[in-house]
């Protein structure tokens, strides 16, 4: 018995090492092959699939976890997306884009910012093409840009208004004897109100009514201007939801052609005038990543400008590529700071915000940078309450009017389960303390009138502290933050009128005014944080990743819920953050 345990032990271990072995060995290869620059030498169209997320900078490992479980979205950066429609646009070999689009999971910000890169591209007189079986609005706004719209016969085009949809805890949680203790400062911080209340507050209500309005005025306007319509009839279109059928987008001019895949073939033949499709050359973006600059020189230059991402939730300790740990960007905007060579910094945020302790850590080096070299930020999609705390001291603060900012505000929140522990379960507690406030946020009573007090203290002291940050950086007094803050959300051009911002623009905008204000002609770009070793981060994000895929397939697009209650379970100290499910569709 003994020698069959040793010898099914082994077994494991060694089918375990062969494996992780297996994919060290693929990894090497893809990687090896991945890095090796890409020589064009005739006519090609540059194939864009937009069918996933689009962060700002995505992590660099050497598999697509997706991809490994067959499926077909992907997470594409920003940055590269960017870069890559720059470089096409000079590019000689380049002949026009393709934009194959999917289900596309970004904000109207960074879509926004890819539109604009598509209208600089189309200066260079080259073509766009688009092309989908089913275009959502998202999808829509990006691909009204195209000189050719093309969709499936018998696909959809949705053009029917925006949405944003808030689910309430609060019956859920009390029927479970869980009750929350929520402590906050500001009539629109609406962060909480998902654990108080059943319904949106008014005050919620106005803002979120405002910034969606003026989203969806901006979200008009660009396509009216694409398509030679005027906005008050594409919102007539979208009142009376009179795109039903593909046949309905082209008679109303919304998109050019009705294409079976065969067609839409032909139609790229005959842009690149060639007789067969087979003839026709795509390249896409990962490989066309590999194509050398004309530019590639600059990174010889010495003079730099550190583009520093910020992307996703604020807390304490080291954070990663889609969590905004203050270690570690603390750590990069000091390392720019430092460096001689980095004559101006560029803080990318796009963050609803998070621990407020967190975002002063982060606010403090970004202070230190400022009083030193040009600061500039640059907001994406949502750059809110500590999203706008870590942006405040900048010299320059560049915005989409798309971009959702502002929520100038804090909270704290506890939970009670005595009803659920003692009346349901049955459980009693009894305890020694040294000090009246020993047991101060146990959760298995609620606060008392006296401990409420002190954490309401607290939170109006950071408040005060936040408000006071954003008067010195935007050179205001602090009672004029305290009338547009009070939590309220803006959008960016409710933002623009109120001073919250300075300029709208991207991340290219934010660049080229931080070598202004540094007076640098040539430079080079720096990012940083800089990226982890692509294998530990591979096998780190395969160990999460077999966490939470069950429990993603489970409940699919309901995942968002379950996963604020989780987060909520991990929440310290007070918060200065957006609502927890905050989504426009």
């Amino acid at each position: 018995m003994k020698q069959f345990l040793k010898f099914t032990l082994a077994s494991a271990v060694g089918l375990v090492f062969g494996v992780f072995s297996l994919i060290l060995i693929f990894t090497i290869i893809a990687s090896s092959g991945e890095s090796k620059e890409v020589k064009l030498s005739e006519a090609h169209i540059l194939r864009i699939e937009l069918n996933g997320s689009i962060q700002d900078r995505v992590e660099d490992m050497p598999f697509d976890l997706g991809k490994l479980r067959g499926e077909k979205v992907s997470t594409l950066g920003l940055n590269d997306i960017l870069t890559n429609i720059k470089k096409a646009k000079k590019d000689e070999h380049i002949k026009g884009i393709y934009l194959e689009m999917g289900f596309l999971n970004a904000g109207f910000a960074t879509i926004e910012e890819i539109r604009n890169a598509l209208l600089d591209f189309k200066e260079s007189g080259k073509f766009i093409t688009t092309y989908s079986e089913i275009y959502t609005q998202r999808a829509y706004y990006l691909a009204s840009v195209a000189d050719n719209i093309c969709i499936y016969p018998e696909g959809a085009l949705e053009l029917k208004g925006l949405n944003s949809t808030a689910i309430f805890f609060t019956n859920a949680l009390k029927k479970i004897g869980v009750e929350p203790q929520i402590i906050r400062h500001g009539k629109f911080k609406s962060a909480v109100e998902p654990f108080m209340l059943t319904e949106m507050s008014d005050a919620n209500r106005e803002q979120v009514e405002t910034f969606m309005g003026s989203i969806w005025e901006q979200f008009l306007d660009d396509i009216a201007s694409d398509r030679q319509l005027t906005s008050d009839r594409l919102n007539k279109i979208a009142n009376n939801l009179e795109v039903r059928t593909p046949k309905d987008a082209l008679e109303l001019g919304l998109i050019d052609s009705l294409f079976y895949r065969d067609q839409l073939e032909n139609h790229f033949a005959s842009l690149m005038e060639k007789e067969n499709y087979d003839d026709v050359k795509f390249i896409k973006l990962k490989k066309y990543n590999r194509v050398r600059n004309e530019n590639s020189r600059e990174k010889f230059k010495k003079e730099k400008i550190a583009v520093i991402y910020a992307q996703g939730e604020i807390k304490s300790g080291e954070g990663s590529e889609t969590v905004i740990g203050s270690e570690r960007l603390s750590k990069a905007i000091r390392q720019a700071r430092k460096d001689e060579k980095v004559k101006a910094i560029v803080l990318r945020v796009n963050s609803p915000g998070g621990s407020a302790l967190a975002s002063d850590v982060i606010w403090r080096e970004m202070k230190l940078a400022q009083e030193k070299k040009p600061v500039v930020v640059s907001m994406g999609d949502v750059a809110a309450s500590g999203g706008y705390y870590i942006a405040c001291v900048a010299d320059k603060i560049y915005a989409s009017p798309n971009t959702i900012t502002g929520s100038i505000g804090v909270f704290g929140v506890l939970m009670s389960f005595e009803e659920l522990l003692t009346d349901k379960l049955g459980l009693t507690f009894d305890q020694v303390k040294t000090n009246k406030f020993a047991d101060l946020g146990i959760p298995n009573r609620p606060l008392t009138k006296e401990e409420y007090d002190i954490i309401h203290e607290s939170v109006v002291n950071i408040y005060d502290t936040f408000t006071s940050k954003v008067a010195e950086g935007r050179n205001m007094s602090q009672e004029n933050v305290d009338n547009i803050g009070q939590g309220r959300v803006w959008s960016g051009i409710n933002a623009m009128d109120i001073n919250l911002i300075d300029e709208y623009g991207g991340l290219e905008e934010a660049i080229a005014g931080a070598a202004q204000l540094a007076e640098m002609e040539a430079y080079r770009i720096y990012e940083l944080p800089e990226r982890k070793d692509p294998f530990q981060e591979f096998f780190k994000k395969l160990e999460e990743d077999m966490q939470t895929s069950w429990v993603k397939y489970q409940l699919g697009d309901q995942y968002k819920y379950y996963k604020t209650l989780e987060d909520l379970k991990h929440l310290k100290g007070v918060q200065a953050r957006m609502p927890y499910q905050f989504v426009i569709d």
